[in-house]
């Protein structure tokens, strides 16, 4: 292979959010991404969990332009336009039944964050204006904006801001490979589900908006689905208290567990569920959220809330494009049939001795690695094993998603992998085949030194 070009971000005017030095890219077709020497990439993760349909649509990038030319931009406080309509039609008739009502933004972030916000209006309208409070779990990931960090679990993103952040509470995660109260799939009693009555008493269900949860916890678990029966619960004890249930599929929307969404595998709809990446396939930057008819009917006033780009109408052809390309392909079904191809390999890198679990739901796997695997000790966050993992991948010709903290916040590594949804199985055993490799040149490493 050519070397691989790289940028320095502190050599250019950008204010960098990467670790160093930055890979350039130049184009992508398919599940594949070029760099500016002509390198070859097969993207394991669909760049951040984002781009479901894959690079290079044409119909996408037409739809796009068509609506630049007509008109492209609208304020959606004072205006209306046809595509963003038709956009919130299709949204509404691809996610459960239940959920009706289509508010845009530019994001996950902003999305859970408007989320949050529509709880709390929703209470207030009907009467309720002490239920403020949003419980979350902890080692989850809801976004960015102080809003949405707030609400998120993730302790590594949250430590720097701190002082900036609301006091909601955090209840333990649905984490069965290292289950917060001791216990195996045999003696499970879903005390994690349970907890979340447990804090709603000690908060004052008075006190709570609402309940936001992942179906299946991404970046900050590293793919982690939460177990049988889980949502029953939380669904149960949101209708005892009063108290909305958000959904936030953001990374686990449109296909990308074999199903439109992945609570859909649990039988429970949300009140509120957050979406985006998939929505647009990182086409172009657009989320939404969409609510149940129960929430919109409490509404007798305006939702209070906006941005500039909140229903832009060039995004909202974008999403109306991908929702149809989703549904015209049959991405949702092929994501649940090479999602079985996918785990079935992947279990192959229990081979190696440093990969302590593998998990998923269709075309979204993790690999947790550990020192240990018997008493599953994670490696010290020192040896940057994730990263290495990475690293290793990015010189064999595999983009995959690296995290870290899953323990404890701090301690534990792991990758996931989850390619876009036009995937075909031969080219899931070259991305397995280049992390058993990869895998195993980190493993000698690790063998050889401190």
């Amino acid at each position: 292979m050519p070397e691989r070009p790289f940028l320095d971000p502190s050599g250019t005017r950008l204010f960098s959010r990467g670790l160093g030095p930055l890979l350039k890219l130049v184009r992508g077709e398919g599940v594949y991404v070029w760099d500016e020497a002509g390198n070859r990439y097969i993207d394991g993760s669909s760049g951040p969990i984002c781009v479901n349909i894959g690079y290079g649509v044409g119909e996408v990038w037409e739809a796009a332009l068509k609506q630049l030319e007509a008109l492209p931009f609208a304020h959606s406080f004072h205006h209306s336009v046809d595509v963003v309509v038709k956009c919130a039609l299709r949204l509404a008739e691809f996610t459960p039944p239940g959920l009706t009502r289509v508010f845009f933004c530019s994001g996950g972030s902003e999305a859970t964050e408007a989320a949050a916000k529509m709880a709390r209006q929703y209470h207030i309208e009907r009467g309720e204006g002490s239920r403020y409070k949003v419980i979350a779990r902890w080692q989850s990931y809801h976004g960015n904006t102080l809003g949405a960090l707030s609400m998120s679990g993730n302790i590594q993103r949250r430590r720097l801001y701190g002082p900036l952040l609301l006091d909601f509470p955090h209840i333990p995660p649905a984490y069965c490979y290292r289950c917060w109260f001791g216990k195996n799939p045999d003696s499970c009693d879903l005390d994690c589900a349970w907890a979340l009555e447990t804090a709603i008493r000690a908060v004052g269900p008075e006190y709570v908006s609402a309940f936001i949860a992942e179906p299946i916890v991404g970046a900050t678990l590293g793919t982690v689905p939460a177990p049988g029966g889980y949502f029953k619960v939380v669904r149960e004890i949101c209708n005892r208290y009063g108290v909305l249930f958000i959904a936030d599929e953001v990374m686990t929307g449109f296909g990308r567990t074999g199903r439109r969404f992945a609570l859909e595998h649990y039988g429970v709809e949300p009140d509120i569920m957050a979406v985006a990446k998939g929505l647009s396939s990182g086409y172009i930057p657009l989320g939404a959220v969409v609510a149940s008819e129960a929430v919109f009917d409490a509404f007798e006033r305006p939702f209070f809330h906006g941005h500039t780009y909140t229903g832009h109408p060039v995004a909202c052809a974008v999403g109306l494009a991908v929702i149809e390309y989703i549904e015209r392909c049959k991405l949702v079904e092929r994501a649940a049939e090479m999602g079985r191809h996918l785990l079935g390999r992947l279990r192959e890198l229990y081979d190696h001795e440093i990969v302590g679990d593998v998990r998923g739901l269709g075309l979204f796997a993790g690999v947790e690695f550990v020192a240990d695997r018997e008493s599953k000790e994670p490696f010290p966050p020192e040896r940057r094993v994730n990263h290495r993992v990475y690293e290793a991948c990015l010189r064999n010709g595999l983009l995959i998603y690296p995290g870290s903290g899953a323990v404890d916040g701090v301690r534990g590594d792991h990758i996931q992998v989850a390619p876009p949804l036009v995937v075909n199985r031969s080219q899931i055993d070259e991305i397995v085949d280049i992390l058993h490799r990869s895998i195993g040149e980190v493993e000698g490493e690790l063998g050889e030194r401190p």
